[in-house]
């Protein structure tokens, strides 16, 4: 199979993965949303950052190494899966017996058994690890996609009846711990992979030597993606950690769907062309339009219309979520470039530079924090809109000295599509205060604004940049 053809599957049968799995999630997290209460959500937002950390320290970068070895063998695998199960074991001992401290900075009793067993998953995720690399090595993302459906229909079973059972803020926990069960056993049975008694320490060392960067990046990564939580949590109300976390997941339905798939797939497909710089840039160039070109006006959208589908949906306890949500709107355009563009410097081996730009965008950060938690949790979601544009110019300046593709060139070609997509939005706003004062329902609200938003869209970007119209259609309709 052909380059080109390989890495079309593997974007159809990634977004159908995520789409698949996050249609699902999406309506049991809304019934979920309509049992229980924002508080309830907030507990689990705070345990969030550990089981993400166990995650990271779990796995040390050493995936990401095989996946970038051309000649990985049954003995690197063999190694990587023993030392991600015995790292996973260690870091949950600590967890496990540091959780009531970690209740105690909460001040939230009720955290130290959620934390124990919550972060149990991310055991249950290493003996699956290996086998789920093997798959995305291969771009074979079409087993990936068998096995994740099934995943999150039985969590959500769990997860609901649970909740309709009075389990309250349980059925979050279990929801989350069948899921995990669920796709580590399908792994071991499609994967058709299982470890031998080896475990070879040169190729060890090899493989630690290239991931401890990236894990170190990955920690800094993952902890500050969650400081937010952590700090809300600590200085204000669960239920606002709550209106946080909910706002963040919605945001996150298209954009991780798109970081995700794009993710899984461009690592391996850059790895691939890692030496050919000229064919590197055309790739990189088109997928970045393409991803701006469907995540920009998914997110202006969803933040014009936002009181009407947060009333619909969730009910009126979570409006006070909407300012968030359409703050976290201007964060979620950028990151699924922030994330992947970094797969640059992976594929070029310079994980030194990939965790020396990390550490410098955490040190943004935390100033960002500092100063805006006098002001109060608005101002800290300002701050991190505005850091998440500076991340992009940081990451994509030294993702272009690789491949000659300069930050301004890079802005240059996906700032029209953003600018379609806000006079869309704009369009959107001024029409729904007309259908406001016709008082119209939510839903035709929301089914009217979105296709009229749809269909300018579409329109002014048909005629002001038809190339990626037409490079979308390619990538998405070509078989």
């Amino acid at each position: 199979m052909s380059l080109r053809k390989q890495a079309t599957a593997g974007l159809v049968w990634t977004f159908a993965q995520q789409f698949s799995n996050q249609i699902i999630a999406f309506v049991v997290s809304i019934i979920l949303a309509r049992i229980l209460l924002p508080e309830q959500f907030g507990l689990i937002g705070m345990v969030s950052v550990f089981i993400a950390v166990g995650n990271t320290l779990m796995d040390a970068g050493l995936t990401q190494s095989l996946i970038r070895d051309k000649d990985a063998d049954q003995e690197d695998l063999s190694t990587v899966f023993y030392f991600n199960l015995a790292a996973s074991a260690v870091i949950y001992l600590i967890i496990f017996f540091s959780a009531p401290l970690i209740a105690g900075f909460y001040e939230e009793p009720s955290l130290t058994k959620i934390v124990r067993v919550l972060c149990v998953t991310f055991v249950i995720s290493a003996f699956g690890a290996i086998q789920s690399t093997r798959l995305t090595k291969v771009m074979n993302f079409k087993t990936q996609t068998l096995i994740s459906v099934p995943s999150t229909v039985v969590s959500g079973i769990v997860g609901v009846s649970m909740a309709y059972s009075g389990f309250g803020v349980w059925s979050l926990v279990w929801s989350r711990v069948s899921a995990s069960l669920m796709r580590t056993a399908q792994l071991w049975v499609y994967s058709k992979w299982t470890p031998s008694l080896q475990f070879n320490i040169p190729k060890f060392k090899d493989h630690f030597n290239f991931g401890y960067k990236l894990t170190l990046s990955s920690l800094l990564d993952t902890i500050f993606s969650n400081i937010y939580i952590i700090v809300i949590g600590k200085y204000f109300a669960a239920s606002q950690v709550g209106f946080y976390v909910k706002s963040q997941s919605l945001k996150n339905l298209p954009v991780n769907n798109i970081s995700s798939a794009l993710n899984k797939v461009t690592y391996p497909l850059f790895a691939q062309i890692q030496e050919d710089d000229v064919r590197l840039k055309r790739v990189y160039k088109q997928i970045m339009q393409m991803v701006v070109f469907i995540i920009a006006p998914i997110l202006i959208f969803a933040a014009v219309l936002a009181e009407p589908t947060f009333r619909l949906l969730l009910t009126e306890k979570w409006l006070p979520a909407v300012p968030y949500f359409q703050i976290l709107c201007v964060t979620g355009i950028l990151y699924p470039l922030n994330s992947y563009n970094l797969n640059v410097l992976k594929v070029k081996g310079r994980s030194d530079l990939f965790l020396k730009l990390e550490i410098i965008k955490k040190v943004l950060i935390i100033i960002g924090i500092l100063i805006a938690i006098q002001f109060g949790i608005y101002a800290l979601l300002y701050t991190q809109a505005i850091l998440s544009i500076i991340a992009f110019y940081i990451n994509s300046y030294n993702t272009g000295n690789f491949i000659n593709y300069s930050s301004w060139e890079q802005t240059k070609d996906i700032f029209p599509i953003i600018i379609i997509g806000l006079c869309s939005g704009a369009i959107i706003y001024f029409t729904d205060l007309f259908l406001v004062q016709q008082e119209w329902l939510d839903i035709f609200r929301i089914l009217f604004g979105g296709v009229l938003g749809l269909l300018v869209y579409f329109l002014i970007s048909f005629i002001l940049k038809k190339d990626v119209v037409m490079f979308f259609k390619k990538i998405i309709l070509k078989k």
